[in-house]
């Protein structure tokens, strides 16, 4: 059950990057410039587990400038 929560997120994540077309480095580009020290693949790790914080996952949204999320197709 938990494997499914860490999947959606993930791929909430994944697809807000997609749909903008940022790279990883280009996040850790817009979160450096709000303090966030993070590297590509730090970033490509944390993802690719789908294990990381509430406040890892907003910093990501405000930063790709996504005001709202929708959580069910």
């Amino acid at each position: 059950m938990e494997q499914d929560w860490e999947s959606r997120v993930k791929g909430l994540l994944k697809a807000e990057l997609k749909r903008r077309e940022v790279t990883y480095q280009d996040l850790t580009d817009k979160l450096a410039e709000i303090g966030i020290a993070e590297t590509p693949e730090n970033i490509a790790n944390k993802i690719s587990r789908g294990k990381f914080s509430a406040v890892f996952l907003i910093q990501c949204l405000d930063v790709l400038g996504c005001n709202t999320i929708h959580l069910n197709d």
